[in-house]
């Protein structure tokens, strides 16, 4: 295997500078990378190498996250960050694509399949939930709680969620001991110092509060999979607390024929299953990428 750079580009769509990992060669089957809170394209910067020898890897930051623009005057909703998504494709000249698709990039993902299922070849979802019975019910009640009624008592147990401590806790949470050494805590410090830009409060309280716009969608969600028959596997580190095992294992209730593994690690699988998630996806993608 050869070990192909890694850019580190940005392009401007709607006036907003996206910031955007590119790895692969130009002509290769396209797998566009959609991270998850409260990270960015980071999260991705052990599995792009084992990867671009075959695909061409696109890894943007969201909005509002990793060193793209994070203006204080967008609304920032996960519709309107799907569309952003939509249109940055665009700019790239995306018009075929295998999506990996996690937390956040999830509803990103799946919000861009509903608008163009023409677009996508494959759905590779690492911890990336489209089902109820995924929601860890600990992790999700301070969320729930402010979904429901934002008030300054809701959004403080929120606030906590972005917190060093509530990041690493994201990190950390379901990992067994013999792969705790595996974790890098420059991850969680990476986030946490992204987190505590000046209007990163607003940006992350807005975005959290919406969420609720995600599980209305959940049955769309749901019937795309059903009358798609899109190809998806499922790579999910079985001791994340965010979303929990049960929403792996949902896909094959609308999608029969979905791959489900899952893996002893949390929910950033990616710090410590990099190698194996990424011999997971080169064999699916060989099956599916072209479709």
């Amino acid at each position: 295997m050869s070990v192909l750079p890694t850019h580190h580009r940005t392009v401007t769509v709607r006036g907003h500078e996206i910031a955007y990992r590119e790895a692969g060669p130009a002509d290769a089957p396209v797998l566009l990378l959609l991270h998850g809170f409260p990270t960015s394209s980071h999260m991705f910067r052990d599995l792009i190498p084992l990867l671009a020898d075959d695909y061409r890897l696109i890894a943007p930051d969201h909005l509002g996250f990793g060193r793209s623009a994070a203006p204080q005057d967008f609304d920032y909703t996960f519709a309107a960050l799907a569309e952003l998504t939509s249109e940055f494709t665009e700019a790239l000249g995306l018009d075929r694509f295998a999506l990996y698709i996690q937390d956040y990039g999830s509803p990103i993902g799946l919000r861009l399949a509903l608008a163009h299922p023409e677009r996508i070849t494959a759905i590779v979802t690492q911890n990336g939930n489209a089902y109820e019975e995924g929601l860890g019910a600990e992790a999700w009640a301070p969320v729930l709680a402010l979904i429901e009624k934002r008030t300054p008592e809701t959004e403080g147990p929120v606030r906590a969620i972005r917190s060093l401590d509530g990041i690493r806790w994201q990190y950390e949470t379901g990992v067994p001991a013999e792969y705790r050494d595996l974790l890098s805590p420059d991850a969680w410090h990476h986030d946490a110092i992204l987190m505590a830009r000046e209007g990163q409060d607003a940006i992350q309280l807005g975005l959290i509060a919406d969420y609720g716009s995600n599980f209305a969608l959940y049955p769309a969600f749901q019937e795309y999979f059903r009358t798609s028959r899109v190809p998806l596997l499922a790579v999910w580190g079985e001791g994340d607390q965010v979303f929990v095992p049960a929403g792996a294992e949902a896909f094959r209730r609308d999608l029969p024929d979905a791959e489900i593994h899952l893996l002893p690690t949390g929910h950033f699988a990616l710090e410590t299953h990099a190698p194996a998630i990424a011999e997971l996806i080169g064999d699916f993608l060989k099956r599916h990428a072209g479709e």
